[in-house]
């Protein structure tokens, strides 16, 4: 008695769209590179756990040029997930000098660009943002608290190495004592983040339950867990 061979199930593949950096190499790369270091420098964990993606359409790279641009990004540990911007020419590349060419990406849509503090004045170690900070703004800031006097929208983050307070509705991502600093705290006048971080430790608002929804709430480290209460 002959079977039938079993069935398969076709693969189904969905989309799925991520928010990405886009690093845009200049030329003379020498100078990009400088000034590339004196950010990572001011902001060493700046494009740590990052999607990024390289635009090379104003710099238009033969394939050495790439291949060692590539190699460069590498030695500081930025991983590449895809090129945009290339030319016709590299298309169907696979590899250079053996080093594999991460995919080659068309139709990004530009998005709000991330803000690297300047050097300040060692004495200063607060951040003031006189405002609210909108959807897709990325705030950070090492070197100690940030203040907004507004809100934080949902899908804005805020980084910061000491504490974090905001005096309207915090429905972002806030992230505090990113400088290794588990004293730090997160205050908001109204609480309905999407995700909160203190040092190396976070929670999602599915792990934050409904209790203190709207609330005004403070957040701290306690015994290597996340406290929440009112400040009420």
């Amino acid at each position: 008695m002959t079977h039938a061979p079993p069935s398969r199930r076709s693969v189904k593949l969905r989309g799925r769209a991520f928010k990405a950096l886009v690093l845009a190499p200049e030329a003379p790369l020498p100078d990009w590179f400088a000034d590339l270091d004196a950010s990572l420098k001011r902001s060493p964990t700046l494009l740590d756990g990052r999607p990024l993606i390289l635009d090379i359409a104003a710099l238009a790279p033969d394939p050495d040029v790439l291949g060692k641009l590539l190699a460069d990004l590498g030695t500081r540990r930025i991983r590449i997930l895809g090129i945009e911007g290339a030319a016709a020419s590299l298309s169907g590349t696979a590899s250079l000098d053996g080093l594999t060419l991460p995919p080659l990406l068309v139709g990004g849509r530009p998005a709000s660009s991330i803000e690297i503090p300047a050097d300040a004045d060692p004495e200063t170690t607060s951040l003031m943002i006189e405002g609210s900070v909108r959807s897709g703004q990325s705030i950070v800031h090492h070197t100690g608290d940030v203040t907004v006097m507004g809100s934080v929208a949902s899908g804005a983050e805020i980084l910061a190495g000491g504490s974090i307070h905001v005096y309207g509705a915090l429905r972002g991502r806030a992230i505090a004592g990113a400088a290794r600093n588990p004293r730090a705290r997160i205050y908001c006048r109204k609480f309905e983040p999407e995700l909160l971080g203190i040092d190396r430790l976070v929670r999602t608002a599915e792990d934050m339950g409904t209790t203190l929804r709207g609330k005004p709430v403070q957040i701290w480290l306690d015994s290597g867990s996340i406290k929440m209460a009112t400040l009420d």
